[in-house]
């Protein structure tokens, strides 16, 4: 059975105490290289948002072998987990690629926008289906 599509969340929403992500979920997000650990499969990518540095552990054993460029920006896919220790999350990596050169303000506002589109459209979708459910003629009792 294939896993679930990947949501994409931005680093700074990729953590278990908001709620936006859960253990098991499929999720894309993108940060930039701040260290690996060929020993241990873990690299750690990183970005700054809200004048706070977010990071998240990633594990890459299925991803290797991995030539990591330290400073560049990389996107990953892969399934939550819960950290060694119990303190934040690591994503077990699928897909793990350097996008180095990518206007990442624009990507941003492009994921923006999806969500726009679908959570618009998710209100139409129940809106037209309430409308429905009250315009159908019920039967007598």
């Amino acid at each position: 059975m294939l896993p679930a599509p990947a949501v994409f969340h931005f680093l700074w929403e990729v953590n278990l105490s908001t709620g936006a992500v859960k253990e098991g979920d499929s999720v894309r997000t993108f940060g930039r290289l701040v260290s690996y650990q060929p020993e241990e499969s873990k690299a750690t990518l990183s970005i700054q948002h809200a004048a706070r540095q977010h990071q998240v552990v990633v594990q890459t054993t299925f991803v290797e072998p991995f030539d990591p460029i330290i400073g560049a920006q990389y996107i990953v896919l892969g399934e939550i987990e819960k950290a060694e220790g119990g303190d934040g999350v690591m994503v077990h990596a699928r897909v793990l690629n350097c996008v180095d050169g990518v206007n990442l303000a624009l990507l941003q506002r492009g994921v923006n926008e999806q969500r726009n589109y679908f959570r618009e459209r998710g209100e139409s979708k129940g809106d037209a289906a309430t409308a429905a459910t009250a315009a159908q003629p019920r039967a007598p009792l």
